[in-house]
């Protein structure tokens, strides 16, 4: 073989190895390219729970907040993915901020569907207006619900079966504060 040949072979063969390179850089980008396509959630109305209050517990005020539990005495659910009610004994745990009344919530209480199943719900939350709107929640008088901002962020503990897909779903809830009850539309999140 003389030297040309040598510097043919070679070539040709720099030329196989860069056009592997380039077709193996070209697979890794295919496979880890990504659609341009946005997704954008939606909402799913599935029921909705009023609940039925007792007196709010004042427990008093420390770190800035006044803190209060606000037992649940039961109440119904009514929609299109779930019929029932609301069993007796859970609480709404709350922190009122001094300065303004804002309010962050946590709530715990349990659903019992029409066909017997029982529904754990944790619900956090938060409620919040502007200050005068919300010293009248918290004084238990009746507002406009377009006044202030009321949603939480429910999780929902069940036994598999038919109600499974309330753990396999997100949930965002719009919530209606009345002096007795408050009532909670639930959406899954699509």
């Amino acid at each position: 073989m003389n030297r040309r040949d040598v510097i043919r072979v070679a070539g040709a063969g720099a030329a196989a190895t860069a056009a592997a390179a380039t077709g193996a850089a070209a697979a890794a980008d295919a496979a880890t390219a990504r659609p341009s396509g946005e997704v954008k959630p939606g909402l799913e109305f599935v029921f909705r729970a009023t609940v039925e209050l007792e007196p709010p517990i004042e427990v008093g005020t420390y770190d800035n907040q006044r803190k209060r539990i606000v037992p649940i005495n039961g109440g119904k659910v009514e929609g299109p993915r779930f019929k029932g009610v609301i069993l007796p004994g859970g609480n709404d745990w709350q922190s009122l901020r001094a300065t303004d009344g804002n309010t962050q919530i946590y709530a715990r209480y349990t659903l019992k569907h029409d066909d017997g199943t029982i529904v754990s719900v944790i619900n956090p939350g938060v409620r919040r207006g502007p200050p005068a709107v919300m010293a009248k929640l918290a004084a238990g008088e009746v507002v406009d619900p377009t006044l202030y901002y009321f949603r939480a962020s429910p999780q929902f503990e069940v036994q598999p079966g038919p109600h499974g897909w309330l753990m396999e779903n997100t949930f965002v809830c719009v919530g209606k504060r009345w002096p007795n009850a408050v009532d909670l539309d639930f959406y899954r999140v699509l």
